[in-house]
């Protein structure tokens, strides 16, 4: 199992097994990263600009069919990075509930599968999000990221009591409720 700089687990043997696409790969395909960043690796921008900036590990949506395979492997990309959006918990399906302007600590953090700059090694950035109960689970046992585990109880109570403050903050109470005189 991969490992974080610090020996604790990170939950996965391999990291790219949950990597859908590239952050810098655009819905037609194209490396967004050689366009943005290109001045920081000009022979890789290079090379993606004399073939239209299409990404060798991507396939554009027009151009996919069954039978066509992408050149390279998201790692074979020096500039590759993959970082979960998606705001539940991989783990569990545990979902966010952010307060607005509360210091309360999120149900979700974001938890590295793989660090950029491993060692002497190029490595890419890729994340993804658990909730805080799966993330000290992955990193303090040999627990997994596709263990099929329901939400721990505690972090149920904590969303749903976010979601009593929300909903009681949306009731809506007219002047003439709160300012009743008799």
């Amino acid at each position: 199992m991969e490992k974080a700089p610090g020996g604790t687990s990170v939950g996965v043997d391999d990291p790219y097994d949950h990597v859908t696409r590239c952050d810098f790969v655009t819905s037609e395909g194209k490396c967004r990263w050689a366009r943005e960043h290109g001045r920081h690796d000009p022979e890789f921008a290079n090379t993606r600009s004399s073939d239209d900036f299409r990404c060798p590990a991507a396939i554009a949506p027009d151009d996919a069919d069954a039978d066509t395979e992408p050149e390279w492997d998201w790692a074979d990309c020096p500039h590759f990075r993959s970082r979960n959006h998606d705001r539940e918990c991989v783990r569990c399906g545990l979902e966010e509930r952010r307060m607005a302007h509360s210091d309360e600590r999120p149900l979700l953090e974001e938890h590295h599968l793989s660090y950029r700059g491993d060692g002497d090694e190029l490595s890419h950035e890729i994340t993804v999000f658990l909730c805080r109960w799966c993330h000290a689970k992955i990193h303090q046992s040999w627990a997994r990221l596709d263990d099929d585990v329901n939400p721990d109880p505690e972090a149920i109570a904590q969303r749903e009591q976010r979601r009593s403050k929300e909903q009681s903050e949306l009731g809506f109470e007219s002047a003439a409720d709160r300012y009743d005189d008799s």
